[in-house]
């Protein structure tokens, strides 16, 4: 004890000392001035005690809940269990840009010949709801017989407008037909100085309703046809012709149920005739057809009434078969009718008609024809068929006694019977070329005359397209045809006007030769606007006649150029 408290007093006075001998150091005067100069050794750094970390463990007791609120609404949907494959949705392509329509084109060209022609086409465009349109054609030659002149113009404009149910659509046509009575025989060159000017004038109007097709195939279909004409030539001769078409068809599953009717009334007068030549027409039918077959039974009822009058009861049965589906068909068929001549008919196969004609009917009395028809693959199809026709009152040209240049209109006293055969063909090897033809084989056997004059007994034609690129394209046509027989009276019939009975003993036969004429042309289409074309008819430069006493212009070439909008 005594050890530590000696202890505690040496530290104490030695505490005391130390404090007097710092209290004992000398102060500098305060108006000294101290002069002291630092020098720093190394830079400062201050020094930064080390954070205080804090080391808490999660509280484990915390159990309190978080309940998340929670808007949901049940879908009230079917389950479908749907095994079956499901079709694939094909994806739609992207829309083509609309190709430019080319509706309208005017055309000129002339020629060797003097030929002239202008032509000219316009059409309000696609809309195929309504349409309306014009068309435009004069053609003029000059052969090099005296006034072997022929022009001839058309001019048609034309409407049609698609309603909800039915298809209206009319016309009105107009067409004049110029040429010289030219006729002039090789033995006889200064026979015919002064040729006679013809000139024939045609306007028909036209007006047709049309049921829409239907899906329905029990739905009624109709149509409804009106067709009228007045004609005239540069003398006397008038004509004026009024139709009314109608057709009424009703299916009943396999079978349909119609009537086709038609009433035609035509008035030709001239100088010293006048006739009038009315028709009315019935034909009832029922058709049956199945996968592979369609037949068609009917009667045809024709009632004459006017100059001349009669009633007449015909078949009208037509068959076809498919016994091998798009390649081979077999077709027959049996009607008679009662065919109405007119000096338009007349007029439109020979334009050098005599005047004051007697106009009257040929009875159809029973035709019979078969045949084929069919593909052979793409490209290819064909057609055959046999005929036996049976003809009562059958009109023939003939020449005239005066004037051997103009024809008169001769009927075959009695039943004037053909056989024939007919065949065509097209052939498309490709898109650049195509090939059709057609054949007829006719034998003809005449009731009273000795031939059937200007009849012939083989006609071919044929037509070749070959498009080289897509500038230049090739044509070509042509028309063969057998011997023909003429016949010329020597001495005056009996009746000028009406050559009832024939007289051999009066009669001259006169073979005029067939003939082969052939053409050919090009086009080059320069852009989408203009092309030029080239043509050329009878190219072996034959002066054949179709007629006796009328030859056709010889070699000709003519060109021009064609603008499409």
């Amino acid at each position: 004890m005594k050890s530590i408290k000696y202890i505690y007093s040496s530290l104490f006075f030695l505490a005391a000392g130390l404090m007097t001998a710092q209290a004992q150091d000398k102060k500098p005067d305060e108006k000294t001035v101290v002069n002291e100069e630092i020098e720093v050794v190394r830079p400062y750094k201050p020094i930064l005690a080390e954070a205080v970390k804090l080391r808490r463990s999660p509280n484990l007791d915390d159990v309190k809940i978080y309940k998340a609120k929670l808007n949901y609404s049940i879908t009230d949907r079917k389950l479908e269990l749907n095994s079956d494959i499901q079709k694939l949705q094909a994806q739609s392509l992207a829309a083509e840009k609309e190709t430019e329509l080319i509706n309208n084109y005017v055309k000129g060209a002339f020629g060797s010949q003097s030929t002239l022609l202008g032509e000219a086409y316009f059409n309000t465009g696609k809309d195929e709801g309504l349409q309306v349109g014009g068309y435009f054609k004069h053609f003029s030659q000059e052969g090099k017989l005296n006034k072997q002149n022929s022009s001839n113009q058309q001019l048609s404009v034309f409407g049609r407008s698609i309603l909800e149910e039915n298809t209206v659509s009319g016309r009105i046509n107009y067409e004049r037909n110029g040429t010289y009575f030219y006729g002039i025989g090789n033995d006889k060159p200064t026979l015919n100085p002064n040729p006679e000017k013809q000139a024939l004038s045609f306007i028909e109007l036209e007006g047709e309703l049309v049921k829409n097709f239907t899906e329905d195939q029990d739905a009624l279909s109709y149509a409804l046809k009106a067709n009228g004409y007045i004609w005239s030539d540069k003398f006397s001769a008038k004509e004026n012709y009024f139709s009314l078409n109608g057709y009424l068809n009703k299916r009943i599953n396999s079978l349909n149920l119609g009537l086709a009717a038609s009433t035609e009334f035509g008035n030709t007068k001239d100088a010293l005739t006048s006739v009038g030549n009315n028709l009315l027409r019935l034909n009832p039918y029922i058709r049956l057809q199945v996968k592979g077959a369609k037949i068609t039974a009917g009667i045809n009822f024709v009632q004459e009434f006017g100059a001349y009058s009669s009633s007449k009861i015909f078949p009208a049965i037509t068959a076809d078969f498919t016994l091998i589906p798009d390649y081979l068909q077999v077709f027959g068929e049996v009607k008679g009718d009662v065919n109405r001549n007119s000096l338009k008919g007349f007029t439109d196969e020979n334009p050098w008609l005599n005047n004051n004609i007697l106009v009257k009917n040929t009875v159809e009395k029973l035709s019979f024809s078969a045949g084929i028809k069919g593909t052979g693959g793409p490209g290819f199809g064909y057609k055959a068929r046999v005929y036996v026709k049976q003809f009562d009152d059958m009109p023939l040209f003939i020449n005239n006694y005066t004037d051997f240049n103009k024809f008169d209109v001769i009927y075959d006293f009695g039943k004037t019977k053909l056989t024939g055969l007919e065949g065509e063909i097209s052939v498309q090897v490709s898109d650049a070329l195509k090939w059709t033809g057609k054949l007829n084989v006719d034998d003809w056997k005449p009731a009273s005359e000795t031939y059937t004059w200007f009849k012939p007994g083989l006609k071919v034609s044929s037509n070749f397209v070959y498009t080289y690129n897509k500038k230049l394209s090739f044509n070509a046509a042509v028309v063969i045809q057998d011997d023909v027989k003429a016949k010329v009276n020597i001495a005056n019939p009996v009746s000028p006007l009406q050559y009832v009975i024939p007289n051999p003993t009066i009669e001259s036969i006169v073979t005029v030769k067939g003939f082969v004429d052939l053409g050919l042309g090009a086009d080059y289409r320069i852009n989408n606007k203009f092309s030029v074309f080239a043509k050329a008819n009878n190219i072996l430069n034959k002066n054949y006649s179709r007629y006796l006493y009328y030859q056709v212009n010889g070699f000709n070439i003519f060109g021009g150029l064609t603008y499409s909008f």
